[in-house]
């Protein structure tokens, strides 16, 4: 929240108005994240619903498989359900019925899936959505491999390519994100050739388990960006890494980026480089500035052309609007007169890139 030491702005004041506003009109969204089929994630969802009915939550069953585990029946036997509708030979969530019931809380299981053809909304997760829009707050499940962002990944992973999703931005507008991290309950008597499959599934749960967490990381990255926004807090830390490269005619890219890869691909960070416009470049350094832009970009950085008269300020403002991290810059031994007196611009970079760490390489 904005420090009570001194007097809000109009502007502050309002989006915090705003915030309380959208709070109260809309529901909330609470996603419980399974990284294979078996984890527990409808029990875990039901019993969670369970428990706020003990507190005198309303609560109802919107959506759940039409056949399921003894304890998750046992679950369902003392919450209030509302059946699903029959269109053609597929089942959809009632909306309509949902929203003349008109609950405080609904559970919807398998966000994924798409509805019949001729329905309001193609998919399921849209239909959330309008319970969302009406105020209704939601508790839905699904499953990593179900993230439409993510099918290249898990096609890669698991051999598999699955045809009903749900959009990354969709998972990002929860207010809340739990990991169903239990593994699936398998038989204890195997075969050889069954302990060999045993062996790639391991591999494969594992992946896919690393692609739940990292998910859920960026969630919570987004929770916190919005709520920094909406309250105009100038923000200094981030959920997730975020590695920004500094790029100049002269500045060892190559080293920079195999290095910043290497951390990127070890701690699931995202990856930066940006250029600071120059002008009357000369051509040699034109060229050269061109080779160092196509070697971040194969190393798959996102790359930001900047402009302004101060490089060190531009970046800085450039990274603390980004969430940036970790900064990578070169900088030369040689310094001229000028900066022996007051600092080059490497030095009041890290002087002034407080919540962030400075990585200098030599050039």
């Amino acid at each position: 929240m904005p420090s009570e030491s001194r007097r809000r702005t109009p502007e502050e004041l309002l989006r915090e108005v705003q915030a309380e506003e959208t709070t109260a009109k809309h529901g909330r969204l609470k996603v419980f994240l399974g990284y294979a089929s078996g984890v527990g994630k409808s029990f875990r969802m039901l019993d969670e619903a369970r428990r706020r009915r003990q507190r005198s939550q309303d609560v109802v069953v919107g959506g759940i498989q039409p056949e399921v585990p003894p304890d998750v029946g046992t679950l369902l036997e003392k919450l209030e359900v509302i059946p699903l509708k029959l269109v053609g030979d597929k089942r959809m969530i009632d909306v309509e019925a949902l929203l003349r019931r008109r609950p405080r809380v609904c559970i919807i299981d398998g966000l994924a899936y798409d509805n019949p053809p001729g329905s309001p909304h193609p998919h399921r997760w849209q239909d959330v959505q309008q319970l969302l829009d009406a105020g209704i707050h939601v508790i839905g499940s699904v499953n990593i491999q179900y993230i439409a962002e993510l099918s290249d990944q898990v096609l890669a992973i698991t051999g598999k390519r699955v045809t009903e999703t749900v959009p990354v931005a969709f998972i990002k507008s929860a207010s809340e994100i739990e990991i169903v991290d239990a593994p699936p309950e398998d038989p204890i008597e195997r075969s050889a050739e069954q302990q060999m499959d045993d062996v790639r599934r391991e591999h494969q749960l594992s992946k896919l388990r690393e692609l739940a967490l990292v998910l859920a990381a960026n969630v919570v990255d987004h929770q916190l960006t919005e709520y920094l926004e909406r309250y105009g807090i100038r923000q200094q830390f981030r959920a997730q890494e975020r590695i920004l490269v500094c790029i100049t005619p002269r500045a060892n890219v190559r080293e920079m980026m195999e290095t910043a890869v290497t951390i990127a691909d070890k701690f699931h960070a995202e990856l930066l480089a940006a250029y600071v416009d120059q002008p009357n470049l000369t051509k040699g350094d034109h060229a050269a500035l061109e080779e160092r832009l196509m070697i971040a970009r194969g190393a798959g950085a996102h790359v930001e052309i900047l402009e302004g008269d101060d490089p060190a300020n531009v970046i800085l403002q450039f990274a603390r609007d980004r969430g940036i991290t970790q900064i990578f810059v070169g900088h030369s031994q040689r310094t001229g007169l000028k900066a022996r007196l007051f600092g080059s611009p490497v030095d009041r970079l890290i002087q002034s890139s407080t919540g962030m760490d400075v990585r200098v390489f030599p050039q």
